[in-house]
């Protein structure tokens, strides 16, 4: 079973779980701008793809220029700025177990099957 971080308007989103759906995986997916993750999960996310909560968060989108460019945050009030503006999520994040990718590029979620 992989889980899906997902969002339906993005491409590059869409191209993954093409990918996976190809593969012929069982998929659950999760729409996190609809059901954003609770801070728990979301601090889960993160260290299973071993990253700091900094580097998933979109940098350019206008939620994160307009609220938090520039500012000294501290790693849990950059996973709370992801839970309140989850557009601020990279994305697509598909997890398999206890491995789990950021699917940029699209063909990187297959490096968890």
């Amino acid at each position: 079973m992989i889980t899906l971080y997902h969002n339906p308007r993005c491409s590059k989103s869409r191209q993954a779980l093409n990918l996976l759906e190809a593969e012929g995986e069982t998929i659950e997916i999760v729409n996190y701008l609809e059901n954003p993750p609770s801070h728990q999960i979301l601090k889960q996310v993160i260290e299973l793809l071993g990253i700091k909560p900094i580097e998933l968060v979109r940098t350019q989108e206008a939620e994160w220029k307009e609220n938090f460019k520039g500012k000294k945050l501290s790693d849990t009030e950059i996973i709370e700025a992801m839970i309140k503006y989850p557009k601020l999520i990279e994305r697509p994040i598909a997890i398999k177990g206890t491995h789990a990718v950021i699917g940029r590029p699209p063909e990187k979620v297959l490096d968890i099957l």
